[in-house]
């Protein structure tokens, strides 16, 4: 695997969050110019190659991989379609960790998932069932994320407080919360789906 594979791979896996020039450099051991000089001939091979639908982007300190501009259209009837349909188990179990657990971090989900969560959050965000909440006063500032007004309507909920009461809970052990959520909205998505 070459260099350039490396800094390709991290920035995929870091999704919309993006990753610093720092943290590539302290994950791959390679040197900050390196590393520069890597984004920068990137950057130019996706402007160039006009059979990719990607483009990578530097904001607010860090770099991301994006769609191409031109491509909105089409990935907007995406996100409409997928509107319409039902969500994943992954986005009922997102929504299950960030409703017990809220405001919290992608990391964190990852870390109690076991996978990386990066595009269903993405994709829960652009639903507006989840929502930014703000962002830690640490090292990368990273997002953290709560559940909106819209996750209340979709589930008939009037406030937060009325999601399932967790019997015999104690905090150390979260998955069970997450497990009963799952049941729970699983049933509800099911009676959505056939009002649908």
């Amino acid at each position: 695997m070459n260099n350039e594979q490396q800094v390709e791979a991290l920035l995929f896996i870091a999704g919309s969050e993006g990753v610093s020039v720092e943290s590539l450099a302290e994950i791959t051991g390679y040197a900050r110019p390196a590393i520069s000089t890597i984004l920068d001939d990137l950057a130019e091979r996706y402007a160039k190659d006009k059979r990719t639908a990607l483009m990578l982007i530097q904001t607010g300190g860090t770099y991301k991989l994006v769609t191409k501009p031109e491509l909105s259209k089409v990935l907007k009837k995406y996100f409409d379609q997928s509107n319409r349909s039902g969500l994943s188990a992954a986005a009922l179990e997102i929504l299950a960790i960030i409703a017990y657990r809220q405001p919290i971090t992608r990391i964190e989900i990852d870390e109690v998932r076991g996978v990386h969560s990066g595009t269903t959050i993405q994709n829960l965000v652009l639903r507006n069932l989840i929502k930014v909440a703000g962002r830690l006063n640490e090292p990368g500032r990273p997002k953290t994320y709560a559940t909106t007004a819209e996750f209340l309507d979709y589930f008939g909920l009037k406030n937060i407080d009325e999601l399932p009461k967790l019997e015999n809970s104690v905090s150390s052990d979260q998955d069970q919360e997450e497990d009963l959520f799952l049941k729970e909205f699983e049933s509800k998505m099911n009676i959505n789906d056939g009002e649908n």
